[in-house]
């Protein structure tokens, strides 16, 4: 042991805005956030990969928690002596960005719509590298000590050449597929949308009966009813008996007399209602399954803006919101509506973004066949290959495979990766008359280059449409470890910890294991941590229409980025919600104070001699303690023990006495030395700080060994 002079600054209140980007700069030349610059006792490769935030915007609280765990993970592993790699990246976040965007263009009184393509793809990019790089600083600024020579964007254009080729592989495969089939339209935005895109809620909706020829049949839906000409009704419902599959009669309807056709389909509840429904193949997913069993006619009412075709006579061009009253009452004038349910409980399906209702339309889309792929996930969780932080996810995760459809991974948005899929030119010109007879031109071609026509000179035009982003991002733990032939691959690949939000465990989470299963062979990560909502004091969910959105950089400004750490992580369990408190982040400013001041009064005393066993022997079980707890991903009581023993113990009762009794000083000098270590992954700039003084600048605190 030896004395150490107390450095000038610890005479002064411990200032966060003075030290954290002095001591991040420090980390950062020191080249240690890039494991390969480790010391030899950095053995074993540990990984974490980075869900990347979208690169529209400032970061929120959430991103704040998410990157606080991230990186306790990551400080503690590489403390333990692990090759800790903490891979970061953002993502161009194909429709979620463009629809910020849309908002910049309405409020400059522009739309998208009209645009050039190539123009507004150039001005999206421009926006997004700009919060990209803001959006890095404010990762930087949370401590984050992750390694920024291996950082990845979604859009660069490895992981594009690679998205492409993934996807034309999977068409090879029988993997992919394009067809006809119902789509999730929202007809602001004018794109598909897949499942997970989309939001339902139970709403209170009229249900108006109408009398349809002999039979009864119930809508929420009026506006789509112009061509319905099949009536269905299960074939075992004894009170249709006398009625057989493929009868006709005529029934006057919406604007006059239509042939209907009876079918009998197992479709029919008939438990629901009369038991009989008239149905609208083009506008509804159930509706368009019948159809497909008995090949029956399809027919398009509502355009894609949501307005009506010239199909509804008088009311074509209307809006169907404003258009539904108006058929329910042209029905009613011809003695056709029976009564009105205005109290029934209907589910709604909304887009995610702008809460516009969905309207089911038939569109030619790219479809992903999850059933097989979905397959191998769950086998994978069967044979545990696989943890869920908790495990109850595991449920949910084996809900959504179980339960999967067909996924829609084409977008008609601007923003994204081009799907590479290429259209033949409608007309054949022929080269020859020869080939002319030969002309076997196909209609599409799946293709990471522009194909040529082998039999005419027409040209072959590409897809206008971009992928799903989760498309790309399923593949990410792939691509940021340079699948398939990069030396990270083979080093850090498989990664080890999934830490993200509880909500994409349908969304995220599904996608990155069966594309790892698919592409390498192996799941992309042994672990999944999932951590709940950040809300606001009154557990509320922030919203900028409610004004309840807290920045934490006001907070970070205020009270110091450690303070902040500790309030996300203490008291706050996996998947748990989070009510984010300033009084909760204030408090842990006061301890960053104490912890100050308990390093002020060490440095300031004589510290040779003999250790007490005993303290050390208590601060040895609490390491232990607090190692188990951060082996199993327990940080919200690692963290509470930690501030325990500090406050309570070693300042209140160790320091304390040693005032009265000297020779503790040097146990003293002891714990503070291994207590910054235990608490470092939790609040590393202050941590950081006094180590320095602490070792006169001659090592680094974010590479010492762990206390065991």
């Amino acid at each position: 042991m030896i004395s150490i002079r107390m450095n000038d600054k610890f005479l002064k209140p411990y200032n966060p805005g003075e030290v954290e980007g002095r001591i991040y700069e420090l980390w950062e030349k020191s080249g240690y956030f890039n494991p390969d610059n480790l010391p030899p006792r950095h053995e074993k490769p540990f990984t974490i990969v980075m869900p990347p935030p979208n690169a529209n915007g400032d970061l929120h609280a959430g991103h704040s928690l998410v990157i606080t765990i991230e990186d306790i993970i990551t400080r503690f592993k590489r403390m333990r002596g692990y090759k800790a790699l903490w891979i970061p990246g953002a993502d161009h976040a194909g429709f979620e960005t463009q629809v910020v965007y849309e908002k910049k263009l309405e409020k400059e009184g522009r739309s998208r719509f009209g645009m050039d393509p190539q123009e507004l793809y150039k001005e999206i990019y421009k926006f997004t590298l700009e919060n990209k790089h803001n959006m890095e600083n404010q990762i930087r600024a949370l401590g984050a000590s992750c390694d920024w020579s291996r950082e990845k964007f979604t859009l660069d254009p490895d992981v594009v050449k690679k998205t492409q080729k993934t996807f034309v592989k999977m068409f090879e495969d029988s993997l992919i597929y394009r067809g006809k089939r119902t789509i999730n339209w929202c007809s602001k935005h004018q794109t598909s949308l897949s499942e997970v895109e989309t939001e339902s809620s139970e709403e209170i909706t009229p249900f108006y009966y109408f009398k349809y020829g002999p039979f009864e049949i119930g809508t929420v839906r009026p506006e789509t009813k112009f061509a319905d000409k099949y009536v269905v009704m299960h074939p075992d419902d004894a009170r249709y008996s006398q009625y057989k599959h493929g009868d006709t009669f005529e029934v006057e309807w919406i604007n006059g007399p239509i042939m209907a056709t009876v079918i009998k389909d197992e479709a029919a509840d008939m438990e629901f209602g009369t038991g009989v429904m008239t149905i609208t193949p083009w506008h509804s997913q159930i509706d368009y399954e019948i159809r497909e069993r008995h090949g029956l006619d399809a027919e398009q009412i509502i355009d894609w803006r949501g307005k009506l075709l010239p199909i509804a006579g008088e009311f074509v061009g209307m809006n169907i919101k404003d258009a539904r009253p108006k058929i329910v009452e042209r029905l009613k004038e011809k003695g056709l509506l029976l009564k009105v349910d205005e109290n029934y409980k209907n589910v709604v399906k909304r887009c995610y973004k702008c809460s516009t209702i969905i309207e089911p339309q038939i569109k030619d889309q790219w479809f992903v066949k999850m059933e097989p792929l979905a397959k191998k996930a769950i086998e994978s969780v069967d044979n545990k290959n696989i943890r869920f932080i908790p495990d109850n996810y595991e449920k949910i995760f084996r809900y959504w495979m179980n339960n999967t459809i067909d996924w829609n991974i084409s977008r008609q948005i601007v923003w994204g990766i081009p799907i590479p899929a290429w259209f033949h030119e409608p007309k054949c010109i022929p080269k020859t008359e020869r080939e002319k007879d030969m002309a076997k031109c196909k209609e599409i071609i799946v293709s990471e280059e522009e194909p040529i026509c082998k039999f005419c000179d027409a040209k072959y035009i590409r897809d206008p449409d971009t992928f799903d982003t989760w498309f790309s991002s399923g593949q990410w733990p792939l691509f940021v470890t340079d699948y398939p032939d990069g030396k990270d691959f083979k080093t850090y690949y498989p990664t080890d910890v999934m830490e993200t939000g509880q909500d994409l465990i349908f969304k995220w989470i599904p996608r990155m294991v069966i594309f790892g299963l698919y592409l390498s062979g192996k799941d992309p990560f042994h672990t999944i941590y999932l951590n709940g909502m950040v809300n606001d004091a009154h557990g509320k969910k922030m919203s900028k229409s409610k004004g309840n959105v807290i920045n934490p950089t006001t907070l970070t400004e205020k009270y110091g980025t450690d303070a902040l750490r500790m309030a996300l992580v203490v008291g706050n369990t996996p998947a748990t919600d989070l009510s984010l408190r300033e009084d909760k982040v204030k408090g842990y400013k006061n301890f960053a104070n104490k912890l100050w001041n308990i390093a002020r009064f060490t440095m300031s005393q004589h510290n040779e001699g003999e250790l007490k066993n005993s303290l050390v022997e208590e601060f040895n079980a609490l390491a232990k303690d607090v190692t188990t707890d951060m082996d199993n991903y327990r940080f919200y009581l690692a963290a509470e023990k930690i501030y325990a023993y500090i406050w309570h113990r070693l300042a209140d009762e160790i320091i304390e006495e040693s005032k009265k009794d000297s020779s503790i000083l040097p146990t003293t000098y002891y714990l503070l030395q291994n207590c910054l270590k235990l608490l470092h992954p939790f609040m590393p700039f202050i941590t950081e700080e006094i180590w320095q003084e602490l070792k006169n600048k001659e090592s680094l605190l974010m590479i010492e060994t762990w206390p065991t």
